[in-house]
């Protein structure tokens, strides 16, 4: 179900990112190609990032990544919406998990994305708060994975 991300694999990633429900279930922007292939050059060439491709069969569905901001370790996982609701990604982060170890692990979620929420407390996480930047109207659910 996981892989290493090949290079392909990054023009599939912008076609789901490109998805105008996705970013708003999401609460993020979508990038342009030129941004896009840039920000994942970087992801691809820091050494404290993992990050893996979500494979269903021979479709790449997604990706997941975890990765460092302020000192805190975090994931994060995007999937296609051709591949929502079939349990992809509770799968995909469950078998994540078991490969990166390091604990603990943040996630950030906004509010209105309740199968995201669902699918991090399927996976041992556990909601510990909430945040909403100044003059953001999304709230995120901050949830946590100790062990």
């Amino acid at each position: 179900m996981l892989r290493r991300v090949e290079h392909e694999d990054i023009a599939v990633f912008f076609y789901q990112q490109s998805d105008p429900l996705a970013n708003d279930m999401a609460a993020v922007a979508g990038r342009d190609r030129p941004a896009h292939d840039e920000h994942w050059a970087k992801i691809l060439s820091d050494d404290s990032i993992c990050a893996r491709t979500i494979v269903d069969g021979r479709h790449v569905a997604g990706n997941v990544i975890s990765f460092e901001v302020c000192a805190e370790r975090r994931v994060g996982y995007w999937l296609g919406r051709d591949f929502w609701g079939r349990g992809i990604a509770t799968r995909a982060l469950a078998e994540y998990l078991a490969e990166v170890t390091e604990r603990p692990l943040c996630a950030y979620v906004a509010e209105h994305n309740p199968g995201s929420v669902r699918v991090l407390l399927k996976c041992g996480f556990a909601i510990v708060g909430a945040q909403q930047a100044d003059g953001d109207p999304i709230k995120d659910i901050v949830l946590r994975l100790d062990a």
